[in-house]
């Protein structure tokens, strides 16, 4: 079937999903993005999915923290959390694909998300491997940051980079998540910045560095256990095959 018009039956269908209406212009930005350049699997079912060891976020979820970001023309905006680079993608047709930068912890996503996003014709967006916590300093200040994964409370630097009129979204919390817009300055009211609340979220937890699938484990246990487990129970090396005489050691 034309993508397009699974395109166009998607976005029809977040309204109910949602049971509000879309913003305009997070509805136009969706109905053009190619999501089946992104999602391999079922790329048009409002559901979460798996693409490439990374979580890709329900279409409806996407079109809510989008909403909640608000994003004008011209804005400069952080995408922490890349994943796959569809989020980035329907930001850059809100923003401009030269004003979107997207950060993910992972190297080996950040270069999948480079590859779609180039394939797709948004190769101005700015992918780069991060710690999200940390932001993108370089490229601060932001007039818009979102955040794709769950923390407890506002990550201080990505506040810190925030421009003066500046928002950042994300879901806030743990277990119980809500989904929150926080602005920088005295004027914001309520703990921790906060402005605005969307209602409840569930996001997985924010990584840092160490954590990250492909990184290196913190643990020197954990990381040799899962470096022999990969090497399959067939491997024949390793110490267990060295022959170990005690009597050298007592």
């Amino acid at each position: 079937m034309d993508p397009a018009v699974l395109r166009e039956d998607m976005v029809d269908g977040l309204e109910r999903a949602l049971g509000e209406r879309l913003d305009e212009r997070v509805d136009v930005a969706m109905r053009t993005v190619p999501r089946h350049e992104f999602v391999d699997d079922h790329p048009y079912a409002n559901r979460n999915t798996t693409e490439n060891g990374s979580r890709v976020l329900a279409p409806s979820t996407v079109a809510r923290l989008l909403s909640a970001l608000d994003p004008t023309d011209g804005d400069n905006v952080l995408v922490v959390g890349a994943g796959v680079g569809y989020t980035a993608a329907v930001a850059a047709e809100l923003v401009g694909d030269a004003n979107v930068q997207a950060i993910d912890i992972s190297r080996r996503i950040v270069i999948y998300a480079r590859q779609r996003l180039a394939e797709t014709g948004y190769d101005g967006v700015l992918v780069d491997c991060r710690d999200g916590a940390r932001g993108y300093p370089e490229y601060a200040p932001f007039d818009r940051i979102l955040l794709e994964a769950a923390a407890i409370r506002p990550p201080r630097a990505l506040v810190d980079q925030l421009a003066p009129d500046g928002k950042l979204v994300l879901p806030m919390g743990g277990p119980q998540q809500t989904l929150v817009a926080v602005e920088p300055g005295p004027e914001a009211a309520g703990p921790d910045g906060v402005t605005e609340r969307y209602g409840p979220a569930q996001f997985a937890p924010m990584l840092v560095e160490g954590e990250q699938p492909d990184g290196l484990a913190r643990n020197r246990t954990v990381r040799e256990d899962r470096e022999y487990d990969e090497s399959g129970w067939r491997a024949r090396t390793g110490w267990e095959q060295d022959w170990v005489d005690w009597d050298e050691h007592l």
